[in-house]
């Protein structure tokens, strides 16, 4: 048993030097389940067609005009606003409440754009990054705690539901 041994056309088995040390019914080799290279779905998968990449490119770059267009307040604003929804998300997460997953990566996405966008304007400026960085800090800390568009819209449904009640 020097050489190499095929037991089936999916397994191969590669004995070792050091088998002869061991009683006979131990495993002496090494098995590889599948010698030739088999194609993952996930690669079929991850192709997408241009036509819709370009769809995708195309919504991507109104929502960069949305957001040049905007006052840095506003982006300010908006960035709580979503880091805010973001907690929210993770709130119903953690609770096991049905909600949309995709909304996660979608919020990310819209916030990482924003900075960038944020920090584009202050390169504009002639900022540094590492006096942008302490910008970065002091305006974190001048945030004023809120509660996220979507619980107080939430809060405003439950009012006007009682509301409802109370005058039938």
């Amino acid at each position: 048993m020097n050489g190499v041994s095929i037991a089936s056309s999916s397994t191969v088995i590669f004995p070792l030097e050091s088998a002869a040390k061991f009683p006979r019914p131990f495993f002496s080799g090494v098995r590889l389940r599948s010698a030739v290279p088999q194609s993952t779905p996930s690669a079929s998968i991850a192709y997408r067609k241009p036509a819709a990449a370009a769809v995708m490119m195309a919504k991507r770059e109104e929502e960069l005009k949305e957001i040049r267009a905007k006052s840095t307040e506003q982006i300010n604003e908006e960035v709580v606003d979503l880091k805010g929804e973001l907690l929210m998300l993770r709130l119903q997460r953690s609770a096991r409440n049905e909600f949309k997953s995709s909304e996660f990566r979608r919020m990310r996405k819209r916030v990482a754009r924003m900075l960038t966008v944020k920090r584009e304007r202050e390169i504009e400026d002639g900022i540094k990054k590492r006096y942008s960085r302490k910008l970065d800090r002091q305006w974190k800390k001048s945030i004023v705690v809120r509660p996220p568009p979507s619980l107080i819209k939430l809060r405003e449904e439950e009012a006007a539901a009682e509301a409802a009640e109370n005058a039938s």
